[in-house]
């Protein structure tokens, strides 16, 4: 199984970042505007990329201002199954954000492309949260 792994650096409370990442308010100005999420286990966020077809991940764990885990129900083929991570860790309020994204079943072009953009994702991430 291949995984993808992101580490950046947020000059903000992890409380901060946590909200972000659990919010339509947060994740609408970093991800996409086309959304539905709750910060709940088991609720299946959804993001909409004008792709032809909603990306959903469900909660599977939340661990407030430390650790959230979701789960692909229903996306591109190659994501289903797979799972995005967020580990917060707060130190001097500033916040170490380590992303993975695993279980992927092989390193095809797909997976290279949506590296890049887990990178891209984490930049926005770290400039609203900043700004």
């Amino acid at each position: 199984m291949e995984s993808i792994e992101h580490i950046n650096y947020i000059k903000a409370p992890a409380e901060k970042v946590y909200q972000v990442l659990t919010s339509e308010e947060g994740l609408g100005n970093v991800w996409t505007k086309k959304l539905k999420v709750k910060p709940e286990i088991g609720f299946v966020n959804e993001f909409d990329f004008d792709e032809g077809y909603i990306t959903k991940f469900k909660t599977v764990e939340l661990e407030e201002n430390d650790k959230i885990v979701w789960e692909c129900v229903a996306s591109d083929e190659e994501w289903i199954g797979t799972k995005v991570s967020f580990e917060l860790t707060d130190k001097e309020n500033v916040t170490t954000v380590i992303l993975k994204h695993f279980d992927w079943r092989a390193r095809t072009n797909f997976y290279r492309w949506c590296n890049y953009n887990w990178g891209m994702f984490l930049y926005r991430l770290k400039h609203y949260c900043e700004n």
